[in-house]
């Protein structure tokens, strides 16, 4: 009978924790966006090898090998979706960063190998894993001391157009993820998310 693989258990403030430790060491000048390309090739010595039709083979849009040489993109999100491909690789590296030992007991290169892999676990664990990755992702990108900075500046921004905060909050909220969204070249969810998980001081609304 095969090995039972199970997810580690981390909470948010774990993933935080680990997200900013990753910052500290691989992009200590704090600038954003955060260079998450040029961190996984020339900091983690990682290969980017887009893919074609990977999406529509895997319903994803990357996966790392479990030796963390290479991250296999799919090419049409490489070359058309930067906001996808810069959170396609967070997430990779963050499988690296949380899952290791657990990868590393198994062997996948290919797509084939890494479809027979995921299919081997079960879909709750394999369910924890990709939040677990996602998380990190949202908060490499996205990381909590600038969002707050930038928060700021966009909310100073939506009040300098007349829209009362305290009225129009829901609106006033999709205006300011929209700005900080190209600041950090993220998507607007992905930033929508990070809002909610570091709780927009209400403060903001007033």
């Amino acid at each position: 009978m095969g090995k039972t693989y199970r997810a580690p258990y981390f909470r948010h403030e774990d993933l935080r924790r680990k997200a900013d430790e990753f910052l500290a060491k691989h992009h200590a000048r704090g600038t954003i966006p955060v260079p998450i390309e040029e961190i996984v090739e020339f900091r983690l010595g990682m290969d980017i090898v887009p893919t074609p039709g990977l999406h529509e083979l895997l319903e994803t849009d990357g996966f790392i090998t479990s030796d963390f040489k290479e991250i296999h993109m799919d090419e049409f999100v490489y070359r058309s979706r930067p906001g996808r491909y810069r959170f396609t690789l967070a997430h990779e590296v963050g499988h690296a960063v949380l899952h290791a030992e657990l990868f590393h007991g198994r062997r996948f290169r290919t797509v084939s190998e890494w479809k027979k892999f995921v299919n081997s676990i079960s879909e709750k664990e394999h369910g924890w894993l990709e939040y677990q990755a996602y998380a990190f992702a949202g908060l490499v990108l996205v990381p909590r001391i600038a969002l707050e900075r930038h928060t700021k500046k966009c909310v100073d921004q939506v009040r300098a157009e007349g829209i009362d905060l305290g009225e129009n909050w829901d609106f006033a909220l999709s205006r300011i993820a929209a700005f900080l969204a190209k600041r950090f070249e993220v998507s607007s969810e992905v930033i929508e998310r990070r809002l909610q998980k570091d709780e927009v001081p209400e403060s903001f609304k007033r």
